[in-house]
């Protein structure tokens, strides 16, 4: 484990005798929360990106600066405040990995494609899935051109998949120099290891990647602010999900659009495919999700993963509808590429969603 009673220069370095100052001054825990707040949200992406889930990097962020207050006197201003903060949440990271030793899944990594004229899954509870992260939780960071991957892509589903392949120290590796562009040298002070070291495991990091890893940037820099023809085709994608309009979803899909809803383990894949499934299943009067009148489906768009996010909600029996989970939807050469939904009712509050829409809306039409 990193040695988290010293301090070593990293992003950016030199000594900060003004943060040392300031950490040794603050006289209670809300005089230090100020000074720390400010690296909270980059903490937590990094966190996201070592774990693969938004609820352990909340966690282990909460640690991360738990720990700072215990140690404060520790802090001796060799390196800048934002180093310290990052050795520490590397720290409670790799711990938690340590104890948990499994990694995190998307169902396309977990077997192969299933039938889709196939049993409804019932989801394994043992497997721990990849969660989404709300693009408002990103921090707002510069982009550096030398980086091999930027902020955004780099909290990709696809790529936070090919990154929890990765060992979890070579994962540290990875994540500081070629996302956050650190040099060589302080990757190697932080983890308290020779460079020649820190070399040889983002050698081999970078391998595995590549193998598992087909990238490419996210399309849009956010569906919010994307193209007319995107929010377009955003829009229409809501109105046929909630109008059960299996033709019309048909004619927004690639021909090899996957579909996946974690925790279901099955995942399918081919636009025909998706379409049978969602036919005799999510889009059936009659299906899997309970015996509902039609406009079972309402969905309210957001952002995640660098990519359009959509809450989900189904309707009840008093015509209000309950948030059922969060869909991400990745958009390629405007046609929708994948659509991965996370069946857990807890994750719209996550992205700032209401857990319940009003009956009132079951009358508004779908899309409206």
């Amino acid at each position: 484990m990193i040695n988290q009673t010293t301090s070593h220069s990293a992003l950016p370095p030199g000594p900060d005798d003004a943060a040392r100052r300031a950490v040794a001054q603050a006289a209670d825990s809300t005089a230090f929360g100020v000074l720390v707040e400010p690296y909270r949200r980059e903490l937590q992406a990094h966190c996201y990106r070592m774990l693969g889930s938004l609820h352990d990097a909340e966690d282990q962020v909460q640690e991360t600066l738990l720990r700072a207050w215990r140690r404060r006197d520790t802090y001796a201003g060799r390196a800048s405040l934002r180093a310290w903060l990052y050795k520490i949440a590397t720290n409670t990271c790799l711990d938690a990995l340590d104890k948990r030793r499994v990694r995190r899944w998307l169902p396309p990594q977990h077997g192969p494609a299933a039938d889709p004229l196939g049993p409804f899954p019932t989801p394994p509870a043992e497997v721990p899935w990849l969660e989404p992260y709300p693009d408002d939780w990103l921090p707002d960071l510069a982009p550096s051109p030398e980086a091999r991957y930027t902020q955004r892509e780099s909290v990709t589903l696809a790529f936070l998949a090919a990154l929890q392949s990765l060992p979890p120290r070579q994962r540290v590796v990875l994540i500081l120099s070629d996302v956050l562009d650190w040099p060589t040298r302080d990757v190697a002070e932080l983890l308290e290891v020779t460079p020649a070291t820190v070399s040889s495991a983002l050698h081999r990091a970078r391998g595995t990647l590549a193998r598992t890893y087909h990238g490419r940037e996210p399309a849009l820099p956010a569906p919010r602010l994307a193209d007319d023809a995107t929010r377009r085709l955003l829009a229409r994608y809501v109105q046929v999900w909630e109008s059960a309009d299996v033709a019309g979803l048909v004619a927004l899909m690639k021909e090899e659009v996957v579909l996946a809803m974690p925790p279901a383990a099955e995942w399918y894949a081919g636009r025909a495919a998706v379409a049978a499934f969602v036919a005799r299943t999510v889009f059936a009067e009659q299906g899997v999700f309970g015996d509902l009148p039609p406009g079972r489906w309402r969905m309210l768009p957001t952002t995640a993963n660098a990519e359009a996010g959509f809450g989900l909600y189904q309707r009840q029996p008093d015509g209000s509808y309950q948030a059922s989970g969060l869909s991400v939807v990745a958009v390629a050469d405007e046609q929708i590429v994948g659509i991965t939904s996370f069946l857990d009712p807890t994750l719209p509050a996550k992205f700032g969603l209401p857990a319940l829409l009003p009956a009132v809306l079951a009358d508004a039409g779908p899309g409206d």
